[in-house]
């Protein structure tokens, strides 16, 4: 019955109920115009009498006392770094019988945690040496906390001039493909081969390269190597015996190949991940070919990796011809290289290699190339960016590990730098290329 009320007063008397809304509403409309008016009017300073936005002034030292209570005062933006982020290396260091010492040397000397390695000693070395240097390698504090050296426990019979050296050198890149992660270079070097950068300054150079780039000294004209290497036919005991001989010739002689053309150069290299996976996997069977090929050719390791990038179209065009090492030669025919000593310290460092070999084992340049090139103590690692120990008192800064991406290079770089512009430049890199 009461709904039934309210909805005839409703509908019966509805003005009765819209009127006693009139008088609210306009009360609330002469108010706000009044305060729109006020909002208009300024003081004789051009300041408005009623701002709808307060303005403050505050002394500097209020200023200062107010930020140093709020926490966001102190907050500083992080800035966006324009560099791209280092590369990672790949290496190979490789050795033979009474080399397992001069490997170590040479691993601590190019370490770096977050580079790949393999170490090699092949099976022309007594079974303690390989024991020694296995032992090394998983007792070492910083390489079982970073996991990234190994070791090849089934050694491979290398002989030097033959393809088992080829053959060695594409077994450790395998491994670096399958166990190594991500890594960008691949840098084949012996026990005999030393740095002189750190790797703080060649991770700081290669940031600014192309991942692409191959660099390895080659060129087509193989001159006297034609008629002492192209034709002869030899065959490598290491191949088939369990003990090492220098490799044979048989009476047979060969033409030079029509179906790919021939390169040659220095058997030291850094290969692009890409084109290594390519040797690796040979998708287009190149690199099968030649490798079949290098079998019967005297000191395969200067050719192969040479004559395969150069008759790859895909590949071909990335080379910049060098081997990134000093070396001293012979002359002529450039055949053996002279052992580096003290007085050839000055030479290696104008060279602006990154690398430089052969030394003698502790040779007195080695402590002379630690201690102003590498600032490296004895027995320790090179220290670099990580490293975030004390070096007082002789204790190893890289005993401490901070951020491993933080690189600190030092003169080194600059030299490296300039290498590198020189061989990139319009000069250097293209008219060098694969011809």
């Amino acid at each position: 019955m009461k709904k039934l009320k309210s909805y005839y007063l409703h509908v019966k008397h509805p003005h009765t109920m819209e009127r006693k809304w009139i008088f609210p509403v306009a009360i609330a409309s002469i108010i706000s115009l009044f305060v729109l008016f006020l909002t208009t009017l300024t003081s004789s300073d051009g300041t408005p009498l009623l701002p709808l936005r307060r303005h403050y002034s505050f002394s500097s030292s209020t200023v200062a006392a107010a930020s140093s209570i709020f926490v966001e005062s102190k907050l500083k933006p992080v800035p966006v770094s324009t560099l791209p982020p280092p590369p990672r290396l790949a290496y190979l260091i490789s050795g033979s019988a009474g080399d397992g010492l001069m490997l170590r040397r040479t691993l601590e000397a190019l370490y770096h945690p977050n580079n790949q390695y393999v170490v090699h000693l092949d099976a022309e070395s007594s079974a303690d040496e390989r024991v020694d240097l296995h032992n090394y390698v998983n007792s070492h504090v910083i390489f079982r906390r970073f996991e990234n050296v190994r070791m090849i426990t089934k050694a491979n019979l290398v002989t030097y001039r033959g393809p088992t050296m080829v053959a060695n050198t594409l077994h450790a890149a395998a491994i670096l493909l399958k166990e190594g992660g991500d890594w960008d270079w691949f840098i084949n070097l012996s026990a005999s081969d030393y740095p002189l950068v750190t790797q703080d300054d060649l991770l700081h150079t290669f940031s600014n390269l192309p991942r692409d780039l191959n660099f390895i000294d080659h060129t087509s004209d193989i001159g006297w190597k034609e008629f002492q290497r192209a034709k002869p036919v030899i065959i490598d005991p290491g191949l088939y015996m369990t003990k090492k001989t220098d490799v044979f010739w048989i009476t047979q002689r060969r033409s030079v190949p029509t179906a790919f053309k021939l390169f040659t150069g220095s058997a030291w290299m850094a290969l692009s991940r890409s084109f290594v996976d390519y040797c690796i996997w040979g998708w287009d069977n190149l690199p099968r070919t030649v490798l079949m090929y290098y079998a019967n050719f005297l000191s395969s390791p200067e050719g192969y990796f040479h004559t395969v990038i150069c008759n790859a179209p895909e590949f071909h065009n990335t080379t910049v011809n060098s081997d990134l090492h000093f070396i001293s030669w012979d002359n002529p025919p450039k055949q053996h290289p002279h052992y580096l000593a003290l007085d050839d310290m000055q030479r290696m460092v104008d060279s602006n290699a990154p690398f430089a070999r052969k030394f003698h084992h502790d040779d007195p340049v080695l402590d002379k190339i630690d201690a102003e090139l590498l600032f490296r103590g004895p027995g320790m690692l090179v220290p670099g960016g990580w490293c975030i120990g004390s070096s007082e008192n002789g204790t190893d800064p890289c005993s401490v590990v901070g951020n491993t991406t933080v690189l600190r290079p030092t003169a080194g770089a600059r030299r490296l730098k300039s290498l590198t512009n020189h061989l990139l430049s319009n000069e250097n890199f293209r008219p060098r290329q694969c011809k």
